[in-house]
């Protein structure tokens, strides 16, 4: 079903909820203001006949007692198949006039209304039998009986209903077309934002769906799919630039092995010297080549959902320590010290303890650290790597004596395989940093880079504390 059907019939169905709760209560008060209405008028009907009774029994002559009873007779067809007894104290008929009813046994009734006063019964097809006590001082107690139908309430209660069900069953039609179409009309955006997804594919990631002026959900949910697709463009952008440049990287070493190999099986007979020179050769590309595709993976690595790398707490201090110890059996030649600073304000259990991927941060450490030792190759002045530790965080600081970059190589200096110009003869291919941005964005943290052309370069990495 959908969901311009669900809508309409949902707004109906509450429509006529309503309609019908609505109808009842009416009919409801309707039907009790009636009914009351009516027994008031009945009582007040017995109040006048036994005080015209009584008056007309106390005339003397007959003709005057004959001529009360015919203008009863004319009173009590006022209402519809009206019926008036007149009992005495001995619960003897001493007045009748009107149809018989139903109710032929009256001795309870007659002391309900002894008792209490007066008392009402309610008969089937809306007909009424009320009870009124009526004291006279002179010929004692009598007790008048007067029944009638209410026809009036009974044709306008039939009508109400008719009308009631009428109203309801058309309000119900009209609320289920009518909800039928504003649901069209509120749904009209969404039908145009799935044609136009439709006609999006992977080759024109660069179309955006058109947004209306209107501040509504449909618009908010075509701004934030419109931000989807500048992800995704991204997403695409860069995935398709990493494979260009990783192949592009990868077909150098190849190159060489391929080339290495070529020509050592062109001549038939080499020293061994020789020999060893083109294994030697391809040993390098090998290795070139192992350390290029260990970059390409940790970086896929790094880029995995986070709620999937395991995460544990880390002492930053002994990582920093170990990272310095492979660092130095890289590169012998080269002078890294370490500055650890203690945190000021209270003591904490573990000064430099983070949530962490103890791989993943050991990677990020070696390669700000090997990036160092590789810029500032040749320099006297050592290589500084500050640890601290302020209010919620953990901030490694490293400086190197290289030889800078500039703004715009600086800027760049998270694209994967950039290489600045300043630097091409450093070996290396353009992903370490890369590959670090992406191990502090899995942590939480980042990594920041100020460098001027000509001077060294410091590259801050920060993690939240445990």
């Amino acid at each position: 079903m959908s969901i311009r059907i669900r809508l309409a019939l949902q707004f109906a169905a509450i429509l006529g909820f309503t309609l019908l709760l609505f109808s009842l209560v009416i009919y409801f008060f309707t039907y009790h203001s009636r009914r009351e209405y009516f027994t008031e008028s009945l009582f007040a009907r017995a109040r006048i006949v036994a005080h015209v009774y009584l008056d007309g029994t106390d005339r003397g002559d007959e003709a005057s007692q004959a001529s009360y009873r015919r203008y009863l007779r004319q009173f009590y067809r006022t209402l519809p198949e009206e019926e008036v007894r007149v009992f005495d104290a001995q619960n003897r008929v001493v007045f009748r006039e009107g149809r018989v009813g139903q109710k032929s046994d009256l001795q309870s009734f007659l002391q309900d209304v002894r008792k209490d006063g007066r008392e009402v019964v309610l008969e089937s097809d809306y007909r009424q039998t009320v009870g009124l006590l009526y004291r006279d001082a002179h010929r004692g107690d009598f007790v008048v009986v007067a029944s009638s139908v209410d026809a009036d309430s009974r044709q306008k209660l039939n009508e109400l209903r008719t009308v009631l069900t009428t109203g309801l069953l058309a309000s119900f039609l009209i609320a289920g077309v009518g909800g039928l179409f504003f649901a069209g009309l509120a749904l009209r955006p969404m039908q145009r934002i799935v044609r136009e997804v439709d006609s999006i594919s992977a080759s024109d990631l660069h179309r955006r769906l058109s947004q209306g002026d209107d501040q509504d959900e449909v618009s908010l949910l075509t701004q934030r799919f419109n931000s989807l697709l500048d992800r995704l463009e991204t997403a695409f952008a860069g995935q398709r630039t990493f494979v260009r440049d990783a192949s592009h990287e990868l077909r150098t070493p190849l190159t060489v092995l391929i080339g290495q190999l070529e020509v050592a099986l062109l001549q038939q007979e080499r020293s061994p010297e020789e020999y060893r020179s083109v294994l030697q050769s391809t040993l390098d590309a090998a290795r070139l080549l192992k350390d290029l595709t260990n970059g390409l993976l940790q970086i896929a690595r790094a880029s995995d959902d986070p709620s999937q790398v395991p995460l544990t707490l880390v002492r930053l201090d002994e990582l920093l320590l170990q990272a310095h110890e492979e660092v130095l059996r890289r590169h012998p030649t080269s002078r890294v010290d370490l500055d650890f600073r203690e945190p000021t304000g209270p003591p904490r259990a573990v000064t430099y303890g983070v949530r962490g991927n103890e791989a993943l941060l050991l990677s990020a450490f070696l390669n700000v650290l090997e990036n160092a030792c590789k810029f500032s190759e040749g320099r006297s002045a050592p290589i500084v790597a500050l640890l601290t530790a302020p209010a919620g965080r953990v901030c490694l600081q490293v400086r190197d004596q290289g030889v800078g970059m500039s703004e715009a190589d600086r800027q760049q200096v998270f694209v994967p395989f950039f290489r600045s110009d300043a630097v091409r003869n450093v070996p290396g291919h353009g992903i370490g940093l890369p590959l670090t941005a992406k191990i502090m964005t899995l942590h939480g943290g980042d990594v920041q880079v100020e460098s001027e052309l000509g001077k060294s370069t410091t590259v801050t990495l920060i993690l939240p504390a445990a």
